[in-house]
């Protein structure tokens, strides 16, 4: 029994002994401070670099590349998660290493993790990786109407794996990011209107000119989508029964199409008060060696 009690006294003692070892307090000291100083350094790096990011963003205001607020919010959104997170990860891998633990263990199953991952979600990162760049290039914003690909319509949602397209006819493509490789924006600058207006041979081809103009010249002060005067560009192309004028305009972005209709009606309703008629398919019928004189058998418009 008094062995025991000699052994319990003992242990009591080394342990004793050890808690009130000053050595092992300054190292414990020195570790806690470490520590601390690691926390409070990741910290100042947290807010220095987040708000660093918020004010890159902010002069971007300034200059005349500009991005819409909601992609630049998600943009900087993105940046400050990537620099919370690394400066999180290394400040726990400096402390388990000052806690004297083998963090090489830890780093190479990090990455073996890592790299499992990436090969099991390469799609995954590819459209992650794709849709970052379209948001920082700026590529096209909501809003825009685009071609990607097959598809074309207006961009109703841009995120950082998938973009959706709205079509007129009402149709929502999803595309993922990493599918996205040619982008055509008509949202950038001015389009052009285009009108071909048909003619028959037998039309006074200045007379008709002159009457075009006179309506062109009205259509500014009419239609605020008009950049510039409308023009005749002159013939375009012979066709077997018909001369094919064409007569352009440049417009504000995506009211070309609204501008050429507008531009046909008011010249049909010119030309029909001149009566300049449309062109007319002749066909000329011959009965054995008799030639007889063309007849009108059916009218089509032009084109």
């Amino acid at each position: 029994m008094e062995e025991k009690l000699d052994q319990v006294e003992k242990q009591t003692n080394k342990f004793v002994e050890k808690f009130t070892d000053l050595d092992l307090w300054i190292d414990v000291g020195f570790v806690a401070l470490k520590i601390l100083m690691i926390l409070v350094l990741s910290f100042i790096v947290v807010k220095v670099g987040r708000a660093a990011i918020q004010n890159i963003f902010k002069r971007r205001a300034r200059v005349p590349l500009q991005f819409s607020e909601r992609r630049e919010a998600t943009l900087v959104k993105l940046l400050q998660n990537i620099l919370t997170y690394t400066v999180y990860f290394v400040a726990i891998v400096t402390i388990l290493s000052s806690l004297t633990v083998d963090v090489t263990g830890l780093l190479a199953g990090a990455g073996i993790l890592g790299l499992a991952v990436g090969f099991g979600a390469q799609n995954l990162v590819k459209d992650v990786i794709g849709g970052f760049f379209i948001i920082f290039e700026d590529q096209f914003s909501v809003g825009d109407y685009v071609r990607i690909g097959q598809f074309e319509g207006t961009v109703d949602e841009i995120g950082l794996r998938t973009t959706k397209i709205l079509n007129w006819t009402g149709e929502l493509y999803i595309i993922p990011n990493g599918n996205i490789t040619e982008v055509t924006n008509f949202s950038l600058h001015n389009s052009v209107a285009i009108v071909d207006i048909f003619l028959g041979y037998d039309a006074d081809l200045k007379k008709v000119e002159a009457l075009i103009e006179s309506v062109l010249e009205k259509m500014p002060e009419k239609y605020e989508e008009i950049v510039s005067p409308p023009s005749i560009l002159g013939i375009q192309q012979f066709g077997a029964s018909e001369v094919i004028l064409r007569v352009t305009a440049e417009t504000l972005p995506l009211q070309n199409w609204y501008i050429a209709r507008e531009i046909r009606k008011a010249i049909k309703l010119e030309l029909d008060e001149h009566k300049v008629d449309a062109p007319y398919q002749r066909i000329v019928m011959f009965s054995g060696t008799d030639r007889q004189e063309p007849s009108q058998l059916g009218e089509t418009e032009g084109g």
